[in-house]
């Protein structure tokens, strides 16, 4: 063999040997190495996200002053009429649209049809930033116009506000990074980065996306159901 092939096959040394080790096609329990670290994280972050939900309810019920009713707070007036819950009725509906986009683009990119899985992922990231968007617009409203503040309210338990900004706030961190990632998935797409790797780096950011849409599902129900 020669020096020139001997050197084509040589592993990369320092920081670029690792990156390529540790982004190289392996198997760990037959699963690709990317799908099974993404899984070992979000596992990590439903624990995260668990605690979260359960000092929630352990506040709630266990707080002596009267719980603020979501069914007021988060009211939008049109027409002078208010509606109930109608801004965080839209914020859901956006979210689960965005898992249906997602999943095409899923299907599409094991299609290896790059020009709609680009646009697929494209509209799930505006999807998701319209959720970060009207998370902006809620909270203004809520500081500005209610006076709900981390450490209090004038609507009853002070602990309504800080559990409040905290939890909405870690999962809109999420939601926001998960716009960031599909863009940059989206950008690699589009110039066919993957055409030769495969396009198994779309299912795993739609795995991610699911799961910041399955975690609003669950603060839909606690905090603005219950």
């Amino acid at each position: 063999m020669s020096e020139a092939a001997v050197a084509a096959n040589s592993p990369a040394e320092g920081m670029d040997g690792l990156v390529d080790d540790w982004s190289a096609d392996k198997q760990a329990y037959h699963v690709p190495w990317g799908k099974a670290m993404m899984w070992l994280f979000l596992v990590s972050d439903t624990f995260i996200f668990s605690c979260f939900l359960v000092g929630y309810l352990n506040v709630r019920m266990t707080t002596t002053e009267p719980w603020p009713v979501q069914s007021e707070i988060f009211a939008l007036s049109f027409g002078g009429a208010p509606i109930p819950l109608i801004l965080i009725a839209i914020m859901t509906f956006v979210l689960i649209t965005s898992s249906g986009t997602m999943a095409m683009a899923v299907n599409y990119g094991y299609r290896r049809d790059k020009t709609k899985t680009f646009w697929l992922i494209c509209a799930t990231a505006l999807f998701g930033a319209m959720f970060v968007g009207m998370q902006v617009f809620e909270w203004s409203k809520l500081i500005g116009d209610e006076g709900v503040r981390p450490w209090g309210n004038p609507f009853g338990a002070a602990q309504f506000g800080s559990i409040f900004f905290m939890v909405t706030g870690f999962h809109g961190l999420h939601v926001t990074c998960g716009v960031i990632y599909l863009m940059w998935v989206a950008l690699r797409v589009k110039r066919g980065y993957y055409d030769d790797k495969g396009f198994e780096i779309v299912e795993i950011a739609g795995l991610y996306w699911h799961f910041v849409d399955l975690v609003w599902v669950f603060i839909f129900a606690f905090f603005y159901l219950l």
